[in-house]
């Protein structure tokens, strides 16, 4: 039997190091044009979630962009979203660093691209949602302490205007559709805002198509394609 110094001595495996720190089963190789990032499970910022809430870290994500940026073999980049929702800031830090990449990037939505979900989804060039995706527009929630409530409504208040100004300038919806979308009831028990489909997405002007992992792929390539000829 081995002791436990000698297992500590063992050189870590590359690939299960690399899932352990970034949820990836690899970082890409330099061969790809290619790279995949996905977004899963809850969005992580400031604040640590439990070890049994599945969680994709903002600090994971932000160097595997800069990654593909500076990386002349990298062409484009494929994002991947099924998460509820999560840290505002952290999702909005996301969403601004896609929009401000030089490459060409494809979204699609698969199972749920919920709340500030929706601002990382829109990020992209192009973005594409399932037949079955999900999307929950809604305002922001607050859980915890309120120490000074007028102050804490103004925080929300521009925060939310943030996140509103990102949806409009990167989709084809109105400010006027999203609002009402936001703060419809009826919908959500106990809650307000509004549970979009697959195609009821599209209708409205918030992703552009529908369509799966062969259509979000064929369209990045047709981007890539016509960088290339630029």
């Amino acid at each position: 039997m081995r002791s436990e110094s000698e297992n500590q001595n063992e050189p870590i495996n590359p690939e299960v190091q690399a899932l352990k720190e970034m949820g990836q089963i690899r970082i890409p190789e330099p061969s790809e044009s290619i790279y995949c990032l996905t977004v899963v499970g809850q969005i992580e910022g400031h604040q640590v979630l439990s070890a049994q809430t599945k969680a994709t870290k903002y600090e994971h994500v932000i160097p595997q962009l800069f990654a593909v940026e500076q990386n002349p073999k990298v062409e484009g980049i494929l994002l991947i979203l099924n998460t509820a929702g999560g840290d505002v800031e952290a999702g909005l830090a996301i969403s601004e660093l896609v929009s401000s990449l030089s490459k060409p990037s494809v979204s699609i939505v698969l199972g749920g691209g919920h709340s500030i979900g929706i601002p990382i989804a829109v990020s992209c060039d192009r973005s594409f949602i399932a037949p079955t995706g999900t999307m929950t527009l809604h305002p922001i929630r607050y859980t915890g302490l309120v120490i000074n409530g007028h102050q804490q409504f103004d925080y929300l208040q521009k925060m939310q205007e943030r996140i509103n100004s990102f949806i409009i300038q990167h989709s084809r919806i109105t400010e006027e559709q999203l609002k009402k979308l936001m703060f419809a009831t009826g919908e959500l028990a106990q809650d307000i805002g509004t549970i979009l489909i697959g195609q009821d997405a599209v209708d409205i002007g918030l992703i552009d198509a529908v369509g799966g992992l062969k259509e979000a792929y064929g369209e990045l390539k047709r981007l890539i394609g016509s960088k290339r000829e630029s």
